[in-house]
């Protein structure tokens, strides 16, 4: 009988063991290689600067409070408010020891486009790589040569602030199984500028990081693509942008154009909340982009 009970205990400490490995070895940190980075050439930094713009970087990694050119100062420290708990914000200004001056491009597409860390560790989502999974290798590499010409700060924000079992970074492997990808959300037309609208809501934008609600574990809400979700931080909802939508769905193409450059409502009401950093960040794109992401958000389905 003790033998029987031993025998059952060292299979069962095996399957678990055997299960353990299996899901490492299917969830482990899968970066890009090297070689993938490596015939992108001189960055195009007027490029760059679009790129950062249209991701609106200062939104999250400026420093809380900064105004005028001090946002271009990356120093991070914002804390952002979650059901899992406080992430905060790191600084990647080009400082070499604070931020990401000693990275590699590899490395920094890596974080981009994969959600891997210097290092091998998993991101957190708080850090939108699921959107930025989407993005060109090009506009990668020419946001790094862009981040590169910024200030440097020397700032270090404090560790995230996360209770079990949301701290245990591993488990971020089964997360991105179960909702990293880099699937266009919408079946689109063969139309160029709905695609370039697609390219910038969906990628660098990352709109619907806010717009789309999630479900238990954190990932969106598939049938619901932007519309619309409870605040993160606690207070008021993040409006419906479909054209379904109470908030804008009576706006036109040129109404949302002229609100993403202006800030200004059809009704002369003007961006707030959180919204009107984004306003102020998507007004530096060329109108021809503010039309395509104009022409993208009436062309998802109506929710």
């Amino acid at each position: 009988m003790v033998r029987r009970f031993i025998r059952f205990v060292l299979c069962l400490v095996g399957v678990i063991a055997l299960g353990g490995a299996v899901f490492y070895f299917v969830t482990a940190p899968n970066p890009l290689p090297e070689s993938h980075w490596a015939n992108l050439g001189a960055p195009d930094v007027k490029n760059g600067e679009t790129v950062f713009w249209a991701g609106g970087c200062v939104g999250c990694h400026a420093a809380p409070g900064s105004e005028g050119d001090a946002k271009l100062t990356l120093s991070g420290g914002l804390a952002l408010k979650s059901p899992f708990g406080t992430f905060h914000v790191p600084n990647i200004s080009p400082d070499e020891k604070a931020g990401i001056g000693a990275w590699s491009l590899a490395e920094f597409g890596n974080a981009m486009k994969r959600g891997i860390a210097p290092g091998g560790q998993h991101l957190y989502p708080s850090f939108p790589y699921g959107s930025y999974a989407r993005m060109s290798d090009k506009d990668v590499n020419d946001l790094f040569g862009y981040l590169k010409t910024l200030p440097k700060s020397g700032n270090v924000a404090p560790p995230h602030q996360l209770s079990f079992p949301y701290d245990i970074r591993l488990a971020l492997g089964g997360w991105k199984l179960l909702y990293f990808n880099d699937a266009p959300h919408i079946v689109l037309a063969n139309d160029d500028k709905l695609k370039r609208g697609r390219y910038l809501v969906e990628g660098p934008g990352h709109c619907g990081e806010c717009h789309t609600p999630r479900d238990a574990l954190g990932g969106f809400e598939p049938d619901m693509w932007l519309a619309g979700a409870p605040n993160p931080e606690g207070r008021g909802r993040i409006p419906n942008i479909t054209p379904g939508s109470k908030d804008i769905g009576s706006w036109s193409e040129a109404d949302i154009a002229n609100y993403l450059e202006t800030g200004f409502t059809p009704d002369f009401d003007t961006a707030g909340g959180s919204m009107a950093e984004v306003q102020r960040s998507l007004a530096h794109l060329p109108k021809s982009d503010l039309e395509a992401i104009a022409a993208y958000l009436k062309a998802v389905p109506s929710r």
